[in-house]
């Protein structure tokens, strides 16, 4: 799976072509995969992100 860059919209310019190692859970949306340089900002700037975060580690 590959990292779908701090804001999570499909065909993104901030698209990362490195694997996802988190997924962040957010309200009615799917959750976001994201890679390690990409986390900080994704709880920051996606939108729907649950407050306290919820972040899983994706193998």
């Amino acid at each position: 799976m590959r990292c779908q860059g701090p804001y999570g919209r499909p065909g993104d310019a901030a698209d990362c072509p490195d694997p996802a190692r988190f997924e962040v859970v957010r309200y009615r949306r799917p959750a976001l995969a994201v890679c390690p340089v990409h986390l900080g900002p994704s709880l920051l700037m996606a939108g729907d992100v649950l407050w306290p975060p919820q972040v899983s580690l994706v193998r």
